[in-house]
């Protein structure tokens, strides 16, 4: 426990390093099972001859209405996301308010209503959940805690684990990094940033649901949320012992983006995202997925950013525009706190 310091810093939900430190110290420390091991964004449990998809997901996010979305559409999206990216066809989820005193019925009744909005166009329902009210001050406007269920094949149930992914492999992403975190440091009005730019707040689902129709050729999914594409495709290299190389000139890039994130000295891909999913799929294999997203809107601009290697395992190597090379590490630190 010693690596974790004497008391909890905001760096500890980052995402990235010292996030997997407390989760692995700590929580894996005491709770350890089999299930919990996985470390994937949902549990697949066996039940009675099916395969479940079971997650859970809190939401904080600062201001809880931003370009693209609210507190309430990410908490349903972020959920329905877990899911889908392990390969599951999501059913029930529960929600579960925390209000602070003195919160305006109206924004509730706003949020609340694009969340049934978001679950509907999902086919999903919301079945039970749990209200909080506290005191004034002692806490910030509204927090959310979502869980899902959804039904795995047995086919897909690999997914989560990446067992399949290997060397030749290649790399898809859907579209380009980093709109849910530059939209919401818009929203907070600090640095009076005037933009259309927008939260990439989205279900995949629909998205996922068919590339795993047209292809049994995907080894691995995951939506990149906190810390960015970077933490997501170190956690491949190191998760299954293989080495990423990921293309910095085929990186699909919003020119919004690219600009807040050079004025402030951010990296896009260290940027959270509630709508972008990396897609790990056999090579002979690769460009018909491609395709199949492309015919999707939530996937009109995607590319192949990279693929899975046999060198320098555990690590993640950036082919940089210029024509050199970098480490691509895990997150240290914060970029941008409270975006979830």
């Amino acid at each position: 426990m010693k690596k974790l310091g004497q008391q909890i810093s905001i760096h500890h939900g980052n995402g990235g390093v010292q996030t997997k430190a407390l989760i692995e110290d700590l929580f894996i420390h005491f709770f350890e099972n089999e299930f919990l091991e996985n470390q994937s964004d949902s549990a697949v449990l066996p039940v009675t001859g099916k395969n479940i998809a079971f997650t859970t997901d809190s939401f904080v996010v600062d201001p809880i209405f931003f370009p693209g979305g609210n507190i309430g559409s990410l908490a349903i999206c972020g959920t329905l996301n877990d899911l889908a990216v392990s390969g599951s066809n999501p059913l029930y989820l529960s929600v579960g308010f925390i209000i602070e005193e003195g919160f305006k019925i109206s924004y509730l009744e706003r949020i609340v209503r694009s969340m049934a909005k978001e679950a509907n166009q999902a086919g999903v329902k919301i079945v039970t959940g749990d209200t909080k009210v506290v005191n004034s001050g002692k806490c910030d406007k509204v927090f959310i805690n979502t869980s899902g269920i959804g039904l795995i094949e047995e086919k897909h149930v690999s997914i989560s684990s990446g067992i399949r992914v290997k060397p030749g492999d290649k790399i898809l992403l859907n579209g380009p990094p980093g709109e849910h975190g530059m939209a919401i440091m818009q929203a907070r009005g600090i640095f009076n940033f005037k933009s259309n730019l927008k939260s990439d707040c989205v279900s995949l689902f629909p998205l996922i649901n068919e590339i795993l129709k047209v292809s049994d050729g995907i080894s691995f999914l995951r939506d990149a949320t906190r810390g960015g594409v970077a933490t997501v495709v170190n956690e491949i290299a190191r998760k299954c012992k293989v080495g990423v190389e990921i293309d910095e000139t085929c990186l699909p890039v919003n020119p919004d983006v690219r600009v807040m994130c050079e004025i402030l000295g951010f990296d896009q891909l260290y940027i959270a995202n509630e709508g972008k999913v990396i897609v790990v799929v056999d090579a002979s294999d690769a460009y018909h997925v491609l395709n199949s997203m492309r015919k999707i809107k939530t996937g009109r601009t995607t590319e192949i950013i990279g693929e899975i290697s046999s060198d320098h395992k555990g690590k993640v190597v950036l082919r940089t525009k210029s024509g050199g090379k970098r480490i691509l590490d895990e997150l240290i630190g914060d970029q941008l706190p409270r975006i979830c």
